[in-house]
């Protein structure tokens, strides 16, 4: 009778069941952590692409005043004043083509992407620094002889894990788009 009562403990069947439950929660745990990360990175280079959309847009934008020295092999952005020429430049608004490109508002010194439905991921961008180097007026020096604009830009993207708010990823992204004539 003992016996009978104590045959169920010593049956070793569905041991493994907890084991194979708890590595299940791990490999999920450890699957959305990867889905969120490249939700973070995708989100980073959409936003880098849209800044270097809205850098060439810049740069082509002054196309018009770049001083074409075929002759010399140089280029810059000049116009011709009296007998001289005057450096003349347009920086442009980034931000507004930026605007365009990602769906973004301006809220507080920030312009934003709201989170319409579950499909699109909300961030903020602001601290935008456009740095226009133009390119030297008859330079013997052949390195850098063209015009550029480098831009930067402050991402702010909330991470979740788990159903948890964490603290936002923040990243500077740079970016670089230049002018350089071939004829």
């Amino acid at each position: 009778m003992i016996q009978k009562l104590l045959k169920p403990l010593k049956n070793n069947r569905g041991n493994g069941y907890p084991l194979a439950v708890a590595i299940t929660l791990v490999l999920v745990m450890f699957f959305t952590g990867i889905s969120e990360y490249f939700r973070l990175m995708i989100v980073a280079e959409g936003v880098r692409d849209a800044l270097q959309n809205a850098a060439i847009a810049t740069v082509t934008e002054n196309y018009d005043d770049v001083y074409h020295g075929v002759r010399e092999g140089y280029s810059g952005g000049y116009q011709p004043m009296a007998d001289d020429f005057e450096e003349s430049l347009d920086y442009g608004d980034i931000y507004d083509k930026m605007d365009t490109i990602l769906g973004l508002t301006a809220e507080n010194g920030y312009h934003v992407k709201s989170a319409s439905d579950t499909t699109e991921s909300q961030f903020k961008i602001w601290g935008l620094d456009v740095d226009i180097e133009n390119a030297p007026l008859a330079s013997a020096d052949r390195e850098g002889n063209r015009f550029k604009i480098d831009s930067s830009i402050e991402l702010s993207v909330p991470v979740s894990f788990g159903g948890k708010l964490l603290p936002p990823m923040r990243i500077k992204v740079k970016n670089s788009a230049g002018y350089t004539p071939i004829f």
